[in-house]
Order: structure tokens, then sequence, then C-alpha cells
């Protein structure tokens, strides 16, 4: 059982190394937002939520939240959506890519690969968005197979393992 723990954990952290050098290289850069502040000012901070900082003249603040604009085409309403199981973490998804469980990914049927998707949860009204990396869910009746992280920032119950959402695709 301890070979087993260690192992994993090695695993773990082999992948954060990956995932963060990856992210280092790629092409999609966190957008940088300049603000000027005058006199001491406290400003909530958008990646730890709730958390205040409290900021004097000339302070930066760089936001690394990725918000996609642009048009949103209403695909289907009431639709079910799930979320991937942890043991499908690390392994390759339809589209060649390797499945992160703390990425904002999902599985559609017929989408093509790459597809940006606003996915609304119609219990609390919470959103997020998704790009479509695998095929699935293969699960009579579910639309979409959302990554752990995505389905649990809309979960308005997080002990349930599925919800009625409605999904839009980011039109061109």
């Amino acid at each position: 059982m301890k070979k087993h723990s260690i192992t994993y954990l090695l695993l773990v952290v082999t992948n954060l190394f990956w995932v963060s050098f990856y992210a280092q290289k790629s092409q999609i850069q966190p957008s940088k937002t300049t603000l000027k502040v005058e006199k001491t000012t406290t400003v909530v901070d958008t990646i730890k939520k709730g958390k205040e900082i409290a900021l004097e003249s000339n302070d930066e603040i760089i936001d690394t939240l990725i918000v996609e604009k642009g048009k949103f085409k209403l695909h289907k309403k009431n639709a079910h959506a799930s979320y991937y199981a942890n043991k499908f973490n690390g392994r390759r998804t339809a589209s060649g890519k390797k499945f992160n469980n703390n990425a904002m990914t999902c599985a559609h049927k017929k989408f093509p690969f790459g597809t940006k998707l606003k996915v609304t949860n119609e219990a609390n009204g919470k959103s997020v968005y998704v790009e479509v990396t695998d095929r699935g869910p293969y699960v009579k009746g579910r639309e979409l197979d959302l990554s752990r992280r995505a389905f649990m920032e809309i979960a308005h119950n997080k002990g349930s393992g599925s919800m009625n959402v409605t999904i839009e695709i980011l039109q061109k």
C-alpha cells in the first residue's frame, strides 16, 4: 500500500511539472491587465476568491483568468452533463491530448475538437467555458462529460454526479 502511495505521489509531481512546463511554452499567454491605483485601495483577487488585496499607487494587477469573448449560439437547453472519473486522469483523449481533470475541458459526441463551449448550470446560473477534447459520454441520455474542475465550479450540490445544463457554442 505504501509503495502505491509513493508511486502515485511521484506521478502527480511529475504531471504538475510537465503541465507547468508546457503552459509556459504554449502560445496562449495570460492577459495582463494593468490598473493604476491612486491612494490605497482594496481590490478583490480574482484568482483566490474572496481574498482582498491592499494596493498602493503604482501597484500592478495581473489577472490570469481567461474569459472567452464573442457571440454564443444556443445549442441545447436542459442537457444532461456529468464529469470524468479520476481514473481517466493522464490518459490520452480522442484528440490525442492527455486528459487533465484540473483543466477546463469536456467530451462531446459530435462537436469538432477545439470547439469552445459555454456550459451553464440551470439550477444556479453559474457558467464555465470549456474546450471539446474528447468523445463521449457513452451513457444513454448524457450530452457532455465535463472535467472535474469545470463540473465543480458550476455544481449546485458538490456531492452530485450529474446536472442539467445549457450548452452554447462560441461563434467565430
